[in-house]
């Protein structure tokens, strides 16, 4: 018999959306702050795009924006914003522990974390973290992965 379906993450953000409270999630979990201009140098676009996003986050209810004071998440904003830093974190880990390049696990990374349900995400972290505490399974697939190139 099929296990039940678990909850999946909502996905009601966009991509969009979602880089950007994952962005400012971790300028504030890294700096204690989140300032356009950092947001603006982090996702490689111009400042003026970076404050249109921010204003329709503020409206939206995920952050409250003080001109020239900087960005805060709301309980919302900041919910959705540690929700998507901890699919990038887990999905990095998984990945980069099969050995592949930074790039390759970069770009994978960011097509992946916005599309992946709360279900199969959960199972990937199980995956992950008995792969990272057997050193000698890990081993054998890296062989293995290597074996398929």
């Amino acid at each position: 018999m099929p296990a039940k379906r678990q909850e999946t993450t909502a996905h009601v953000h966009s991509p969009a959306i979602e880089d950007y409270l994952e962005q400012i999630h971790n300028l504030i979990e890294g700096k204690g702050y989140a300032r356009v201009v950092d947001i603006a140098k982090n996702l490689g676009i111009s400042q003026a795009s970076v404050t249109n996003m921010i204003q329709k986050l503020d409206a939206e209810g995920f952050v409250v924006y003080e001109r020239y004071r900087g960005v805060v998440l709301t309980d919302e904003g900041r919910k959705v914003g540690t929700e998507i830093a901890r699919r990038h974190e887990v999905l990095t880990r998984l990945l980069a522990g099969f050995g592949l390049d930074p790039q390759t696990v970069h770009e994978d990374v960011e097509g992946m974390e916005h599309h992946i349900s709360r279900q199969t995400l959960d199972v990937l972290t199980l995956l992950m973290e008995e792969l990272e505490g057997n050193a000698v399974l890990m081993r054998k697939l890296r062989r293995k992965l290597a074996g398929l190139g």
